[in-house]
């Protein structure tokens, strides 16, 4: 067992070093209190017409400046409301997490238990209110925001180019200091100029827009080029900039289904490896494979449960304990049930088919039959934004780096240890390897415990991408069987290629076909490669191997 303990030892530091950056998690702070000033114009809006409203929100912006913003953002989200009996009070409607109405007072920043909406009367707005309310919060950010924020106006200006948010943005230019924000702001310009300008602005403009990936930018010049057929020399320089604009967008969204694809193969690596390991070294077709990387994701849940505050941290303890429960669980298999079986693959077929059965209505009278949703940390959320048609999630991202990780510390086991050394003598010759005085029957246990080990490992990676259920597993055993059959039975290299090139395959032509037309025409062509091939990619090698 020292070995396995090495393994597990191994991949809790892994899984230490991936998150050890991740910091505590703290509940969000409420909105700070909004000041005097601001809330003296909330007063005003209360009493104003809609015209007189949008004169009182450009004020805000022009007076009370970042104050103001907060405000400003909560009547855009129609979440404003007001007690008029006695003194003027104004409160924030927010949903707490199971979806109940809470009221923040703005003044204090504190919860009113007591208030129920029935008391309040909404502030209202309209379409003229909401498009001021919009400029102004634009114009507070653009001018005294910081450089994100500034960005980030300016970025949601790009749709709305009208002849007041180019002066404003005109305006900016003169005191913007940061080079990527004078970028975009010469992006916006050229935005309304295409639309607006004159004929040479607009040569100019397309000049500018193209190769920008920005969504408003494609659509300008789409504009553009509709607008300027009676052009021709304007028409064809507008349709080239367009051309190379799209031809952009193609690339980064080959890039795209690329990214895709290799996290698909790197989850299909981590369902398959383990597999790969067990059916490689025993011969065993494994059937309830797919079970143990459905309890690897049930353990993710129910460290969750046991951590609630600490969801950052629960991953790190669920890659260990779902290594140790699925890797326990298969070797109580193989000891209980395998070890009586050897020789007799088709009854070992069958076995491990009804065990699978087992498992699963097991799981069904433990956590009933419905899908358990399995938080994602906050270091694992979002995406990485590379442009604007090109961000990759980082959830993926993480999945994709561990399981090349989990992969070269197999590699290393197998290539390093006495365990990997009796392992690979097992698989290419038992009986010799028994004559030699290797333990096979404790070689068997400690190989498939590991295979299912990782196959926990494997499925608390998926609990970040799908909801956790009694079916999770099956959605996987005919991919990992393909991958293994593909990439040649035993060989660790041949699982890590047969797994990404299926991936791949599979992101390329769910556009095309659809998945389950994809799914069946990856199956024929593994079909046709197997009698080209009979034993994968990178067969075995050795007397023993046939």
């Amino acid at each position: 067992m020292r070995q396995i303990s090495a393994i597990l030892a191994v991949i809790i530091a892994l899984a230490i070093s991936c998150t050890a950056w991740a910091a505590d998690e703290v509940p969000a702070a409420i909105d700070a209190p909004i000041d005097a000033a601001v809330y003296e114009k909330l007063v005003l809006l209360t009493e104003a017409s809609f015209r007189e409203k949008v004169g009182i929100v450009e004020e805000m912006a022009d007076s009370s400046g970042q104050q103001a913003v907060l405000a400003l953002q909560i009547l855009l989200n129609s979440q404003l409301y007001h007690d008029e009996e006695g003194n003027q009070e104004f409160y924030q409607l927010v949903q707490d997490s199971a979806g109940k109405d809470q009221l923040y007072n703005l003044k204090t920043g504190r919860l009113a238990p007591d208030l129920s909406l029935k008391q309040l009367d909404k502030v209202r707005t309209n379409n003229r209110l909401r498009k001021a309310i919009k400029q102004s919060i634009a114009k507070i950010r653009l001018f005294k925001g910081s450089e994100p924020e500034r960005l980030a106006a300016l970025q949601s200006m790009l749709g709305d180019m009208d002849a007041d948010n180019a002066k404003l943005v005109t305006t900016a230019m003169s005191t913007e200091a940061s080079e990527s924000i004078q970028e975009l702001m010469q992006v916006a310009m050229a935005i309304y100029r295409a639309g607006a300008g004159a004929e040479e602005e607009k040569f100019a403009a397309i000049k500018t827009l193209q190769g920008r990936l920005e969504p408003e930018v494609r659509a300008a010049l789409t504009g553009l080029v509709e607008s300027s057929k009676g052009n021709k020399v304007l028409h064809a320089a507008a349709l080239k900039a367009l051309q190379t604009t799209e031809e952009k967008v193609e690339f980064y969204g080959f890039v795209e289904k690329l990214f895709f694809g290799l996290s698909l193969g790197s989850v299909l690596l981590l369902a398959a490896i383990g597999l790969a390991i067990t059916f490689g070294v025993m011969g065993v077709i494994n059937m309830a494979h797919g079970e143990m990387i459905m309890l690897g994701a049930y353990t993710t849940y129910v460290i969750q449960l046991l951590m609630p505050n600490h969801i950052g941290y629960s991953i790190v303890v669920a890659i260990p304990a779902a290594f140790v429960v699925s890797g326990l669980v298969g070797i109580a298999i193989q000891q209980g049930i395998i070890r009586f079986l050897e020789g007799r693959p088709l009854e070992t077929l069958l076995a491990t088919f009804g065990l699978s059965l087992i498992l699963q209505q097991a799981v069904r009278s433990i956590f009933s039959p419905l899908n358990r949703q399995v938080s994602s940390p906050e270091w694992m959320s979002g995406a990485l934004e590379i442009n604007p048609v090109l961000a990759l999630t980082f959830n993926r991202l993480y999945i994709l780096a561990f399981s090349l990780l989990v992969f070269a510390v197999l590699m290393y086991v197998f290539k390093k240890t006495n365990l990997g050394l009796n392992v690979r003598a097992v698989s290419q010759n038992r009986d010799m390897a028994r004559a030699m005085g290797v333990k096979t029957q404790r070689v068997d246990a400690l190989t498939f415990g590991l295979g299912s080990g990782v196959a926990g490992v494997a499925g608390v990676a998926l609990s970040q991408l799908t909801n956790v259920g009694p079916n999770l597993g099956q959605s996987y055993i005919i991919d990992s069987f393909m991958v293994v059959v593909f990439g040649g039975v035993g060989n660790l290299l041949g699982t890590l290629v047969g797994s990404f090139s299926l991936g791949i395959a599979n992101k390329f032509l769910e556009p095309l076909t659809g998945a389950v037309l994809a799914k069946i025409l990856v199956l024929v062509f593994i079909i046709l490669f197997i009698q080209k091939r009979p034993k994968g990619l990178f067969p075995q090698k050795g007397r023993a191997a046939e």
